[in-house]
């Protein structure tokens, strides 16, 4: 058998830069570590309920909405669930 031209060195190569890659990853200071932990809640949503909140809440932030609004519900904080309805794009 016969080794190939350049496999070994071409391997190698992309080993190192993905161990570097891997390095400077880990270098990054990780900003979220301070927070909390958080978990996944998932529920299912017709199109006109998942629209309907994306028209609410503001481009991009359906997920804070949805999470403050049902947290507030969950704590029976009538103030704050008032004040989302009311306020409709995250005023925060």
């Amino acid at each position: 058998m016969t080794k190939m031209k350049g496999t070994k060195g071409s391997a190698s190569k992309r080993t190192k830069a993905a161990s570097a890659d891997a390095e400077a990853k880990a270098a990054m200071p990780k900003s979220k570590a301070s927070r909390e932990e958080l978990c996944v809640f998932a529920f299912r949503l017709t199109e006109a309920e998942r629209d309907a909140i994306h028209k609410a809440a503001g481009p991009a932030k359906a997920s804070k909405f949805a999470r403050r609004l049902l947290v507030a519900a969950a704590q029976k904080d009538a103030a704050v669930v008032k004040a989302i309805m009311e306020g409709g794009k995250m005023a925060e």
